[in-house]
């Protein structure tokens, strides 16, 4: 693949606690000229984004890395993220739900994460780094049945990002509308054109400007 078809599936992000509104800037700047999918930034750069950058796809992070805030609380942040310009939602599950076997409650906060998108992308982040395969498969079924359009592999904030054999399984599980994201520990053009070439249609990555352009 050329390098302007990877940019194509790449989600530009920044999600570290110290960036800066100049990193931001930088960030959307990048996009723009490189024709990326989205920008993903915390949820706090979102208005100035969107007020520098009105055409960009605007992504953020809800209930993030650690995924174990009220469902009530998710729903808030993406409600407010929508009204303050967001295009995407990428969100973090309930792992204690899911370690507790609380099945119906992983279910029921990602259907209500999706109602309060208000007709704007969902991306269901599952840390794949945390859970067995059993678990992976689940919520495989989950994500689908409530009708989110994205399974994520990675906050990128875990012990481990990524992995070409949960891209495997996440195709062999999931419905024929959901897509698949990975990201966490993605740096390289050859990275990137793997997991694409297994079945990725979004790449998280913080590297894609410098992978792509050395």
């Amino acid at each position: 693949m050329n390098n302007n078809e990877i940019f194509k599936y790449v989600d530009h992000t920044k999600l570290a606690a110290t960036s800066t509104l100049e990193e931001i800037s930088t960030l959307c700047g990048e996009a723009v000229k490189y024709g990326t999918a989205s920008v993903c930034i915390p949820p706090c750069y979102i208005e100035t984004a969107k007020k520098e950058f009105p055409a960009l796809n605007i992504c953020t992070v809800i209930g993030f890395p650690l995924g174990y805030c009220t469902t009530e609380t998710k729903v808030f942040e993406t409600k407010d993220a929508v009204a303050k310009g967001a295009d995407e939602i990428d969100m973090v599950i309930n792992v204690c739900y899911v370690k507790n076997k609380q099945f119906d409650a992983v279910l029921d906060e990602i259907k209500a994460v999706k109602a309060a998108c208000g007709g704007k992308l969902l991306k269901v982040i599952i840390e794949t780094c945390y859970l067995t395969d059993d678990e992976k498969i689940k919520l495989c079924q989950l994500v689908t049945e409530a009708g989110a359009e994205f399974i994520k592999t990675s906050t990128g904030f875990g012990t481990a990002g990524a992995k070409a054999e949960d891209i495997v399984l996440f195709k062999e599980n999931i419905g024929e509308n959901v897509k698949i994201k990975a990201a966490g520990g993605i740096r390289t053009k050859e990275d990137m054109e793997k997991f694409i070439e297994l079945g990725c249609s979004r790449i998280g990555t913080s590297g894609a400007v410098k992978a792509l352009s050395e």
